[in-house]
């Protein structure tokens, strides 16, 4: 029973996937207009099956064995992470915010570890540093790209009516190689800790994994799609070109080595980076990238912290841990509270 729960859970965590990290590849494509939201739904649904079929095992033996022993993963934890896990990203969905669901899924199997003080640190800083540089990186190129199509002569060609089918079929093939990257990458989110605790080989992991995402990015994915192609700043096709075939080449580059990298981080930051390019420090103001930044913060913490906890109750049946971070939280809201307190009496005390 307890197998068939934890299959259940990763499929249901896998069709969340879908919905938040994959359907946001073709938010480029959609965003600037060349295709309509159902058939990028479409289109992203079969290239991100076709990218965890065929490349997605490296990433699947990392979450699986390359964080934490594979030993640590029982049917039970295995069924704790990855509820762990779906729940965080269930509710990022709800709300249509792009969570990173590789920093989710490693936040919840970095908190298995912790438990069983199995972690392999080397292994996590390293994936913790791809984590600050990808997203960074892309924000930075997406910049000087942008920078570069001011060029008088590029932009004379780009604006002329002959370039507007390739732009078209440019963008579009772009955002298809991003959905073939994020099957490699994010598949291995929720079959990875199956893997690891030989509920599922690694091909039937990968099949079956990459067919939920696939689902989940079809039937779950509209609200993410909308929330990157559209609010966040207005895109030309030679943009979504660029914003795309960076992210797609950064996370296909890491899928090879086995490293699980936030996709949405990535093509979000080229986005905004188009948009700081473009507008200046105002589209940094914008409430949903705020909103973007504070999510990618707390996400990895919200999962490790969960279930870290939901195993010292379920499966170790030891409370004093949670007693601690109880106390920890209610003297951090206490902190929050006097210092929003503060600022709301300063303006007050001034005039007297």
């Amino acid at each position: 029973m307890l197998t068939l729960i934890a299959i259940t859970i990763g499929l249901f965590f896998a069709l969340n996937i879908g919905a938040s990290g994959a359907a946001a590849s073709m938010g480029i494509a959609y965003g600037a207009g060349v295709v309509k939201q159902r058939m990028a739904l479409l289109l992203c649904g079969i290239a991100v099956f076709l990218g965890a079929w065929l490349g997605g095992g490296e990433v699947v033996k990392t979450i699986g064995s390359g964080i934490v022993p594979s030993s640590t993963f029982t049917v039970s934890i295995a069924l704790v992470v990855l509820a762990s896990a779906a729940l965080s990203l269930f509710l990022a969905n709800i709300f249509g915010i792009p969570l990173s669901t590789s920093e989710v899924a490693v936040g919840s199997v970095v908190g298995a570890g912790i438990v069983y003080q199995s972690v392999f640190l080397g292994n996590l800083v390293w994936i913790m540093l791809f984590w600050l540089l990808t997203p960074f990186a892309a924000f930075v190129i997406a910049i000087l790209t942008a920078n570069l199509l001011k060029n008088k002569n590029l932009k004379k060609w780009m604006a002329a009516p002959k370039a507007v089918p390739f732009l078209s079929l440019m963008v579009v093939f772009m955002g298809l190689f991003e959905a073939f990257s994020a099957g490699m990458n994010n598949v291995a989110n929720a079959v990875g800790p199956l893997v690891g605790a030989g509920i599922l080989s690694t091909d039937k992991g990968i099949f079956w994994g990459g067919l939920f995402v696939a689902m989940g990015a079809l039937l779950l994915g509209k609200r993410v799609l909308e929330t990157n192609g559209k609010k966040i700043t207005t895109l030309k096709l030679e943009e979504g070109c660029i914003i795309s075939g960076t992210g797609a080449s950064i996370v296909t580059v890491a899928s090879v080595f086995g490293i699980p990298v936030p996709l949405t981080q990535i093509t979000t930051s080229s986005i905004i980076g188009i948009g700081f390019a473009k507008h200046g420090k105002s589209v940094l103001k914008k409430d949903i990238v705020v909103q973007l930044l504070t999510v990618w913060v707390v996400s990895p913490v919200l999962s490790m912290v969960l279930s870290y906890t939901l195993i010292q109750m379920i499966i170790e049946h030891n409370f004093y841990p949670i007693v601690a971070m109880a106390g920890v939280l209610i003297s951090v809201f206490g902190v929050l509270s006097l210092m929003k307190r503060s600022k709301s009496t300063l303006p007050i005390a001034e005039d007297q």
